[in-house]
Parts: C-alpha cells; sequence; structure tokens
C-alpha cells in the first residue's frame, strides 16, 4: 500500500510564497510520475502540475505557469511544488498524487493517478 503524505501549507499574504512537500512510502517510487492537484473553495479539483518519473518532462496548468516550480527527489521519495507569486485565487486545498504506471509518461487527467494523499491547506490572503 502507497501512502502519500503532504506537508508545507499554510497561511501566505498575496505575493508570498510556499513550498509543498509529498513524501511516499514504498521502494518504486522512482518508477512513477507525480502530480499535484488543487480544489478551491465550491469548486471541482484541478490538475497543477506533473512531473515524469525521473524529472525530465514537467506540465503546468496556465494558471500558475511562471509562478509554481514542481521537483521530485528520488533519493527522498519526495515531491516538492514551489509555489512564488501566490494570489488569493491559489487557495485551495493541495493534494499530491501518483500516477498509474503505462499510458503516457505524464498526465493531467485525474483518472490516470490510482494513489493520494490527505491535502494540505494553503491560504492566500492579506
Amino acid at each position: 500500500q502507497v501512502q502519500l503524505v503532504e506537508s508545507g501549507g499554510g497561511l501566505v499574504q498575496p505575493g508570498g510564497s510556499l513550498r509543498l512537500s509529498c513524501a511516499a512510502s514504498g521502494r518504486t517510487f522512482s518508477s512513477y510520475a507525480m502530480g499535484w492537484f488543487r480544489r478551491a473553495p465550491g469548486k471541482e479539483r484541478e490538475f497543477v502540475a506533473t512531473i515524469s518519473s525521473a524529472g525530465a518532462v514537467i506540465y503546468y496548468a496556465d494558471s500558475v505557469k511562471g509562478r509554481f516550480a514542481i521537483s521530485r527527489d528520488n533519493a527522498k521519495s519526495t515531491v516538492y511544488l514551489q509555489m512564488n507569486n501566490l494570489q488569493p485565487e491559489d487557495t485551495a486545498v493541495y493534494y499530491c498524487a501518483r500516477k498509474e504506471q503505462g499510458g503516457p509518461i505524464y498526465s493531467q487527467a485525474q483518472r490516470h493517478y490510482d494513489y493520494w494523499g490527505q491535502g494540505t491547506q494553503v491560504t492566500v490572503s492579506s
């Protein structure tokens, strides 16, 4: 059983930064692409960013491109989301997820992810 545990959320002022971490259990972390998603109040969960298993391919939602950066450390079985210039519309619960084996090397579609963390709250407010 795979467990994903997010951390690093909190309250930040507009224009501020946060770094989210997602630690994965298991010994095969380096074999899987990972993704970050978020659910804002009253909205559906949406794609934020994804990174391929070796970190060579990265893809972002247009809404975060140029402000957020996804990365991973396979030796630590951890994926990160560096969030800069945060805005109130970035307020959401952020989830990391593991992409299932097979298919495209990365994906923004939630149906391609088989394990999810419990989420961490990010609130951007003055």
